[in-house]
């Protein structure tokens, strides 16, 4: 029997994260969640999930900014998949979201998010040998 993935869900809306736990569960994943930037960090380092879903805000305006940046300049985090999601939709709040190719999410989604696309991103993102890839979807 294959080991299940680990997903962690890093967000302060507790709406968003027991519908991501429902779903992600419901396909079989392990959930863990953090609803501050802080303790999302330390349990990645301490369980290395599989993949990340992440908030934009979480404690404050573009407070995932500053995960994406503490996850791709830690080696040992650097390789997780990372699905950023977020409500911000308009072209002006988009422009605040990371140029550099270094600290891109492999995938950005607006919420609210339908479970089936979720779990089909998920999949994507944690088959064995996927690299990533940044894909809005907006």
């Amino acid at each position: 029997m294959a080991a299940r993935s680990t997903v962690l869900v890093i967000d302060d809306d507790f709406d968003f994260v027991e519908f991501a736990r429902i779903v992600l569960q419901s396909a079989d994943y392990e959930v863990l969640t953090a609803s501050r930037a802080d303790e999302g960090l330390a349990l990645m380092r301490q369980v290395h999930p599989d993949l990340v879903l992440l908030d934009v805000v979480i404690s404050y305006a573009l407070d995932g900014l500053n995960v994406i940046r503490e996850m791709r300049e830690d080696p040992r985090l650097a390789g997780i998949p990372l699905i950023l999601i977020s409500a911000i939709v308009s072209g002006e709040e988009l422009d605040l979201l990371p140029k550099d190719e270094r600290l891109k999410p492999d995938l950005f989604m607006s919420k609210p998010v339908e479970p089936t696309v979720l779990l089909e991103r998920v999949r994507q993102l944690t088959a064995a040998g996927n690299p990533g890839r940044y894909a809005p979807e907006i």
